[in-house]
């Protein structure tokens, strides 16, 4: 099984419908965790109406990334940053050699008013294509040199956010 982990500074959104998506759809190929560098403390509310409305439904809580980088968290093959660097954000840098990229999502919070609801569903389709693709891969190749890129073609598809290199 591979384990993912997507992060995101608020953990509240993106990464959390991520988290959702990628268990959901991974169909025991996939362990997925998510995490934030700043954690707004509950995942936002839409996310979840989203994620229950299409029958997902979980423990989903936002947490720090510091959890797992303490001894005894679970390892992680791949790190995904999920924020929107064009917003402004910082996304964290997890430490250790899982493959890294970026899949930049423009952040549904950050849109008021009546468009909130859309810009929710545009980044769970979003995700839910990336999620799709990736699980389309080979994931026993994850350690070709070829996968790193792989990852970061998929991370460009519709609806990338501009200006963000995988972290670091």
């Amino acid at each position: 099984m591979t384990s993912i982990l997507f992060l995101c500074t608020g953990n509240s959104a993106r990464s959390i419908l991520a988290e959702a998506l990628a268990n959901h759809m991974g169909g025991g190929r996939l362990q997925a965790h998510s995490a934030g560098s700043f954690p707004k403390g509950a995942p936002h509310p839409m996310a979840l109406q989203v994620l229950a409305e299409r029958g997902i439904t979980g423990d989903f809580r936002s947490k720090s990334w510091d959890e797992f980088a303490a001894p005894g968290a679970p390892p992680i093959d791949i790190v995904i940053t999920v924020c929107d660097n064009a917003a402004g954000e910082v996304c964290p840098i997890f430490p250790g050699r899982a493959i890294k990229a970026h899949w930049g999502i423009a952040d549904p919070p950050a849109v008021e008013g009546d468009g909130q609801r859309a810009a929710f569903e545009t980044a769970y389709e979003q995700m839910r294509a990336r999620i799709a693709a990736l699980l389309a891969c080979d994931l026993s190749q994850i350690t070709s040199p070829d996968f790193p890129p792989l990852l970061a073609r998929i991370g460009q598809t519709s609806g990338a956010t501009p200006g963000k290199e995988p972290i670091a």
